[in-house]
């Protein structure tokens, strides 16, 4: 399995602006769902946080390969979805990841009273 993360920044002058973006951006890729070979799961966040470095909203998917995740990158619905999109976002920022499998966390931490 692949993991694709995907964060945004989406343009707006005002909040309702930026809202119409981020529901565009979540109906475009949701018609993914089933178009898609090898697309596992499909999930859109927005941001709650509300702080000022955090990113608005996050694509969250996995592809049952690295063949699949190649494969999405030129499918013709997600070339239509990032048509839609193009002038939507103000910054994009990605990470792609096989999750390794018995991985135990590197540091453990300690709480002394």
């Amino acid at each position: 399995m692949i993991k694709h993360i995907v964060m945004w920044n989406i343009r707006g002058d005002t909040p309702e602006a930026k809202a119409a973006g981020i529901a565009k951006l979540q109906r475009s890729f949701e018609s993914l769902r089933g178009k898609i070979p090898g697309l596992a799961h499909l999930e859109i966040g927005v941001d709650a946080s509300q702080v000022d470095y955090a990113c608005d909203v996050v694509l969250y998917s996995e592809f049952d390969s690295q063949a699949s995740l190649d494969a999405y990158a030129s499918h013709p619905e997600h070339l239509r979805v990032k048509g839609e999109l193009a002038d939507l976002r103000i910054a994009r920022h990605q990470v792609d990841y096989e999750p390794r499998r018995g991985a135990t966390p590197h540091h453990q931490e300690t709480v002394h009273e």
